[in-house]
């Protein structure tokens, strides 16, 4: 796998106060995935980003919100998120508050 190739998997970091308090209390990590991606995929992509050993995988297809603006309707589009497990001692420096 490529370093670009990574980069089109991993889209962003999610940080929330729900993620953080994964990252704090059990060493999980959350990101927004592209959708075509697998558990094999984003865990070969943050291993190669961030220097990290990854035990575990959990992925999970959000359905985007319908929002109304008058008499209209759309809705917001679907997302993929991944929470990586990292193994102990490992850290991501990205997420760290300074």
């Amino acid at each position: 796998m490529t370093h670009e190739r990574a980069r089109e998997i991993i889209l962003r970091p999610i940080v929330t106060e729900k993620s953080t308090m994964l990252k704090d209390n059990q060493n999980k990590y959350t990101f927004l995935v592209s959708n075509w991606s697998n558990k094999i995929e984003v865990k070969k992509a943050v291993e190669m980003l961030f220097n990290v050993n990854v035990e575990n995988v959990s992925v999970m297809n959000r359905r985007g919100k319908i929002k109304r603006l008058g008499r209209f309707q759309g809705r917001k589009p679907s997302t993929k998120r991944a929470v990586c497990v990292l193994s102990e001692g490992d850290k991501i420096e990205m997420f760290e508050g300074t």
